[in-house]
C-alpha cells in the first residue's frame, strides 16, 4: 500500500465510526412512553376506585371539563385528581389532545411528589430534559414504590390472566371490557386487542385493570372447556360467560366430533394447534365434596383436576361452581382423565326426593361423635367397602373411630327389615333415645365421628313438623308448617352447607328441629295432604322463613343486611284482616304501639305477644367491653315494623353501634335475664332478647353508680315470614293453609314442583 492510500484510509476511519455512531443512534428504539390518561388513571387508583371516581365526576366534573369532554374515559380519574389537588388544571389542561399526550419528566416528577412526598425523586433529571417523554417503564418502577406507601389493604394486585375476549371479537361485549381467565375486568385506555389469546402479567384493583405489566406467553391451553356446534366449519367454545367461534383445520378434526364434549384447546399466538378431548365419563351418587375431591358412589374419592369445572347442560347452559354439586344425587356425569375429575356435568334438575342430615350429639352441642350405638328391631346390615356383615335383632353394636371398618371411610347402617327404623342408642333427645328411618352413614373425620341419616324428604317432614309445631295446633296450621319446611328443606338441600361431609343439613335448629319430638298421625297427615307442596314466587321457591310468635308486625328481609328486593315476598305487614302496614319508623311510634298490650292482632292472646325485661349496665358489660362504664343505650335506626336495626351504647371511653337483629338480640341479653310475658309468667334461662322488636327507657342511676335499664318487647323470633302462632289463630278463625300462607308471603304460588317432562 503506497502512501497516499494509506492516508487516505487512515482518514476514513473516524468519518465511518461517526457514520456507524450516527446509524446505531438513528435505529436504536426510543424508549416507550406513557400517556397522561394512563398515568393520571394509575395515580387515582392508588387513592380510591373507579366507581367512586364515577360519582365524584356526576356531582363536581362540569368544574373542570366541557360537556363532550366528560365522556371521555380518562375524565374520571384527572377529574378526582383536580378535585383533590394532586393536579392542577392550569399547569395540566383537560384537553383531549393534550391529556392522551406524553406524559413529560417534569410531569412524572410533580405527579409522584404530589402522590408521595419524596417519590418525585426518581423522575428528576436536567431542564433540557424535563419536557422530554417519560418512560413507560419508569413510571410503573416509581408506581410500585407508590403502591408500598399508598396502597394499605393491597387492593392493587397483580394477576396472570389469559385474555380470551375483548369488544374486538366478543360482538356482545361492553366498550372497554375484557374476559379473561379470571374474570370480566375493565381495561380503559390499555390497548388489548393484540394480545387475544395471550397469558398476560396485568396490575388489576378491583374490576378495573390499570395495566399490562408483561406478556407472559403467546401459547396458551385453555383448560376443561366445553365444545358445542358451530356455524359451518367451525365449532363454538364457551369461555367463561362468553362463546368463542374458531374455524376447524382439517387436520384437526370435523366440528360433529367436537360438539358437546370436554376438551382442551392449545393456542399459538392466537391461531389453534391442537384440540385434546376429554370422552370418558362416569356417574354415581355424590357422597362427599370436598376441596380436592369427590366421593362417588361406586368410585370412592377422586381428586380434582387443577382446572376442574362444573357446567350445567340442561335448559341454559351456565357455568357452576363446586358447590352446586349435590351430595346425595346423582344429576351429574363427570368427566375423567389422567386419574382425576376434570368436569361435573349436571345433567338434570334435582328432585328433591331424599334429604342427607348430620345427626347432632345430645343437646345439639356438635356433630361429631367420640362413638355411636346403634340397634334395630330386625336387625342391622353394615356395609363397608365390599364387605357386609349383619347384626343379631336388638342387639347392640357399637362403633368408635379406631374400627378397623372405618378404613374405607364410611359405613352404611340399614335395618334388615324394610321399613323398620334404626336407634341411636348414644344419643338423647326430647323425646328420648330417637330412632331414625332410611339409613345411616357412620364417617370417620379428624374431629370423630359423624352420623349421616339418609331418607325420604316426606319422611323427615313428618320428624320436622312436630318439633317445630305443637300437633295440638289447628291442621291447616300444621299443614301451613309443612310446605314451609318442606321448602326451607328444598333450597337448604340446594345451599349444600355440609357437602364437604356429605349432608345437607343438621338436626338443630340452626336449619329445622328434627326428630326431638315424637310424630304423631296428626302431622303426619298434615305432611301427606300437602305432599310435594313449594311456595313458588315467579317459578322459583322462595326462603320460607318462619318464627314463633310476632310483635302483632313482620319485617322485610333487609334486617340481614340484604337488599329487600331480593326478597319481594317478604315485606312485612301487621298481622290483621286488611295486611296493612304500620309506620313504626320512630322511637316514639313504635314506643306506643309495643306498650299497648290489648293492640289487635293474630298473636295477641299468646304469652310472648309482648313481655319487659330489665337489665343493669353492670349486666351488660360482661358482654359489651369496648366502652367502658355504660352510661345509656338508645335505638338509632328502625326497619319494618319498628324491628330494632342499630343501638348506640354511650360509655365512660366511647360510643359504639351493635348493628343487626341478631346482634341486638345478643348484646342486650344476658344470663339473669328475666322475662316477663304478656300473661304475668316469668321466663328465666334464656341469654338473648326474644326478639328485636324492642323500646328501651333508662331507669337512671343508684346509690351504688348502677344504671338500670327497662326494656319493652313484643314476638319471639326474628320476625320475617311466618309467625307460627300467627297461622294458629289464623287456623282457628277458619283460614285455609293456603290463605295463610299467602297472607305471609305476599305474591307467592303453592303448587308442585314441575316434573322434568313438563319443563
Amino acid at each position: 500500500m503506497n502512501k497516499r492510500k494509506f492516508i487516505a484510509f487512515a482518514a476514513g476511519i473516524p468519518l465511518l465510526v461517526l457514520i456507524l455512531i450516527i446509524i446505531i443512534l438513528v435505529s436504536e428504539p426510543k424508549p416507550g412512553g406513557i400517556s397522561r390518561a394512563a398515568a393520571y388513571k394509575s395515580a387515582a387508583l392508588l387513592l380510591t376506585d373507579a366507581e367512586s371516581c364515577e360519582q365524584l365526576l356526576k356531582e363536581q366534573g362540569q368544574n373542570y371539563f366541557t360537556e363532550k369532554d366528560r365522556n371521555h374515559w380518562y375524565a374520571k380519574y384527572l377529574n378526582y385528581l383536580y378535585v383533590n389537588g394532586y393536579v392542577s388544571p392550569d399547569t395540566t389542561p383537560s384537553d383531549p389532545e393534550y391529556v392522551q399526550g406524553y406524559l413529560t419528566y417534569r410531569e412524572a416528577e410533580e405527579l409522584a411528589e404530589a402522590l408521595s412526598p419524596g417519590q418525585g425523586e426518581a423522575a428528576r433529571v436536567g431542564k433540557k430534559k424535563q419536557g422530554k417523554p417519560f418512560p413507560s417503564d419508569n413510571w410503573w418502577f416509581i408506581y410500585d414504590s407508590l403502591r408500598k406507601e399508598l396502597d394499605h389493604d393491597g387492593s392493587i394486585k397483580e394477576r396472570n390472566i389469559l385474555l380470551y375476549g375483548t369488544p374486538m371479537n366478543i360482538r356482545s361485549a361492553p366498550a372497554w371490557t375484557a374476559y379473561t381467565s379470571e374474570g370480566k375486568f375493565r381495561f380503559e385506555g390499555i390497548s388489548l386487542d393484540s394480545y387475544i389469546d395471550w397469558e398476560l402479567k396485568v396490575l388489576v384493583k378491583d374490576g378495573e385493570m390499570i395495566a399490562v405489566r408483561e406478556p407472559v406467553s403467546d401459547s396458551v391451553t385453555y383448560k376443561n372447556v366445553w365444545l358445542t356446534h358451530g356455524e359451518g366449519d367451525t365449532f363454538s367454545v364457551r369461555l367463561g360467560t362468553v362463546d368463542r367461534s374458531f374455524p376447524m383445520e382439517a387436520s384437526l378434526g370435523q366440528p360433529e366430533e367436537f360438539a358437546d364434549n370436554l376438551a382442551d384447546l392449545s393456542l399459538k399466538n392466537g391461531k389453534l394447534q391442537k384440540v385434546t378431548l376429554k370422552k370418558k365419563r362416569i356417574t354415581g351418587k355424590v357422597l362427599a365434596v370436598k376441596d380436592d375431591s369427590i366421593e362417588i358412589e361406586g368410585y370412592g374419592k377422586i381428586k380434582l383436576d387443577k382446572d376442574f369445572k362444573v357446567y350445567k347442560l340442561y335448559g341454559q347452559f351456565e357455568e357452576q361452581s363446586v358447590s352446586d354439586i349435590l351430595v346425595g344425587y346423582d344429576i351429574q356425569e363427570f368427566v375423567v382423565a389422567h386419574g382425576k375429575l376434570c368436569a361435573a356435568l349436571t345433567m338434570r334438575e334435582f328432585d328433591a326426593k331424599t334429604i342427607r342430615v348430620m345427626i347432632m350429639n345430645t343437646n345439639f352441642q356438635s356433630v361429631f361423635h367420640p362413638s355411636v350405638t346403634l340397634s334395630a328391631e330386625s336387625g342391622l346390615n353394615l356395609a363397608s367397602g365390599e364387605e357386609s356383615v349383619q347384626i343379631p335383632a336388638k342387639a347392640e353394636v357399637i362403633i368408635d373411630p379406631s374400627d378397623e371398618r372405618l378404613k374405607d371411610g364410611r359405613i352404611v347402617v340399614t335395618p334388615v327389615e324394610a321399613g323398620d327404623t334404626i336407634t341411636v342408642n348414644s344419643i338423647r333427645r326430647s323425646l328420648g333415645t330417637p330412632t331414625y328411618s332410611g339409613s345411616i352413614e357412620i364417617r370417620k373425620e379428624n374431629e370423630g365421628i359423624t352420623l349421616i341419616n339418609e331418607l325420604y324428604l316426606e319422611d323427615y317432614l313428618t320428624r320436622v313438623v312436630p318439633s317445630e309445631m305443637p300437633d295440638s295446633y289447628e291442621m291447616e296450621a300444621l299443614k301451613a308448617q309443612a310446605v314451609c319446611a318442606r321448602t326451607y328443606a328444598y333450597r337448604q338441600i340446594q345451599s349444600n352447607a355440609y357437602s364437604q361431609y356429605g349432608a345437607h343439613v343438621d338436626d338443630s335448629t340452626r336449619f329445622q328441629v328434627y326428630n326431638n319430638l315424637k310424630t304423631s298421625d296428626k302431622t303426619e297427615q298434615a305432611v301427606r295432604e300437602t305432599y310435594g307442596k313449594l311456595l313458588f314466587y315467579q317459578d322459583v321457591p322462595i326462603e320460607a322463613f318462619y318464627f314463633s310468635t310476632s310483635c302483632g308486625h313482620t319485617t322485610d328481609g333487609s334486617i340481614w343486611g340484604s337488599d329487600p328486593a331480593k326478597y319481594p315476598y317478604l315485606d312485612g305487614c301487621l298481622l290483621e284482616g286488611g295486611r296493612s302496614v304500620l309506620n313504626l319508623s320512630t322511637n316514639a311510634a313504635f314506643e306506643a304501639f309495643i306498650k299497648d298490650k290489648e293492640y289487635p292482632s293474630y298473636d295477641s292472646s299468646f304469652p310472648m305477644y309482648r313481655w319487659e325485661t330489665t337489665v343493669t349496665n353492670r349486666q351488660l358489660e360482661e358482654e359489651i367491653t369496648a366502652v367502658g362504664t355504660i352510661l345509656n343505650i338508645s335505638v338509632t335506626e328502625r326497619g319494618v315494623g319498628g324491628i330494632v336495626k342499630k343501638v348506640r351504647v354511650e360509655g365512660s371511653d366511647g360510643i359504639m353501634t351493635i348493628n343487626g337483629e341478631g346482634q341486638v338480640r345478643a348484646k342486650l341479653g344476658n344470663p339473669y335475664m328475666k322475662i316477663t310475658k304478656n300473661d304475668g309468667a316469668v321466663m328465666k334461662d334464656i341469654e338473648s332478647l326474644p326478639s328485636a322488636y324492642i323500646a328501651i327507657e333508662n331507669e337512671g342511676v343508684d346509690d351504688n353508680n348502677i344504671t338500670t335499664f327497662h326494656i319493652y318487647g313484643g314476638g319471639y323470633g326474628h320476625g320475617v315470614g311466618m309467625s307460627q302462632n300467627g297461622a294458629q289463630a289464623m287456623a282457628s278463625e277458619g283460614k285455609s293453609y293456603e290463605e295463610i300462607l299467602q297472607f305471609f308471603y305476599q305474591g307467592v304460588e303453592v303448587r308442585e314442583a314441575e316434573k322434568e317432562g313438563d319443563q
